[in-house]
């Protein structure tokens, strides 16, 4: 199991994927006392995730495909074996990507990229919104894709309800390129070429 301090993922599903050093996600996130993270990043390809999850620590991350594109977290360099056309042909769009960056007031995407990027978190939306719309961002245009008070604020701990299911308010699902849900061909972001999920601390 995680730690309190990092919310389980929404996709993952407790996989067990090695990290340098054999260590597995689980271990590399529970290491006593770390408490220096504020996010962690996975980068998805349809269904599968590939490599490790990305620990952040400073108050931005760049997020690109391809090197010398910043520093930060590059999925160029990630090994990936899928082979559909569409995966790689998005990811040739990635480019510039995106740049996360924790503020004052919340946590903000900006897009780096030539292409859209679609973001869908629970502190965009109407509290009482029975199901989260997805936001399309253009390229350099910037959202606050999280807001931690927001955050606290939905998740209700006396609520019976909210007791009796998991809490995803504090991750935030970025797709590249193509969007996903209501307006789209894609109901679910796992359709979506690639993907980011992003797990915020919540201590």
């Amino acid at each position: 199991d995680c730690p309190d301090s990092v919310p389980s993922s929404t996709e993952t599903g407790g996989t067990n994927c090695l990290a340098p050093g054999g260590l597995s996600d689980s271990q590399v996130l529970q290491e006593p006392g770390d408490r220096s993270h504020w996010c962690v990043v996975a980068y998805w390809e349809e269904k599968t995730r590939v490599g490790r999850l990305y620990s952040v620590q400073e108050p931005s991350l760049d997020i690109f495909y391809d090197l010398p594109q910043g520093n930060g977290f590059c999925l160029g360099q990630l090994n990936s074996d899928n082979k559909s056309q569409l995966v790689q042909k998005v990811r040739s769009k990635i480019g510039y990507g995106i740049q996360l960056t924790k503020e004052v007031d919340g946590v903000w995407v900006y897009n780096r990229s030539s292409y859209p990027i679609f973001i869908k978190s629970a502190t965009l939306d109407n509290p009482d919104s029975r199901t989260l719309l997805v936001h399309k961002v253009f390229p350099g245009f910037s959202i606050k894709a999280f807001d931690y008070e927001k955050a606290y604020s939905l998740q209700r701990p006396n609520d019976h309800e909210f007791t009796q299911q998991p809490w995803t308010g504090f991750t935030v699902q970025i797709s590249f390129v193509k969007g996903w849900g209501q307006c789209y061909t894609r109901q679910f972001i796992s359709s979506c070429p690639c993907w980011l999920e992003v797990i915020f601390n919540n201590r």
